[in-house]
């Protein structure tokens, strides 16, 4: 088992998620056939997952509710925390959308004089 690299492919990542589930299911003593009832996915579709064959998030999420691993969602994508500074920027409040970054005005753009002639 290795460390998930950032230089590593998507089609190696989703090997090495495979892989991990695969045993986590096996550090349970369960098979693919019992993991994939509880997870009310077919054993084929569980197979590929566990190969790292593109399974959709849906399937993650249900098998890893199987293996009851669901906490590794929390490490996977935590809730993002909003600093002091940046609340204060908001007023008091959390951003909604992403801002336009602003042009700052130069000597040939805009402002007194612009398309004076």
């Amino acid at each position: 088992m290795q460390s998930i690299r950032p230089s590593a492919t998507t089609e190696e990542i989703l090997r090495e998620l495979g892989q991990r589930m695969a045993r986590y299911r096996l550090q349970q003593n369960r098979t693919l056939a019992d993991v994939a009832a509880a997870a009310g996915v077919g054993v084929r579709t569980a197979m590929r997952a566990e190969a790292g064959e593109r399974p959709t998030l849906e399937t993650m999420v249900r098998l890893l509710r199987a293996l009851g691993r669901l906490d590794a969602l929390n490490a996977f994508l935590p809730v993002p925390l909003v600093s002091p500074l940046q609340l204060a920027e908001l007023g008091g409040h959390q951003r909604q959308r992403a801002g336009t970054p602003r042009r700052r005005a130069g000597p040939n753009k805009g402002g007194a004089g612009a398309g004076d002639g």
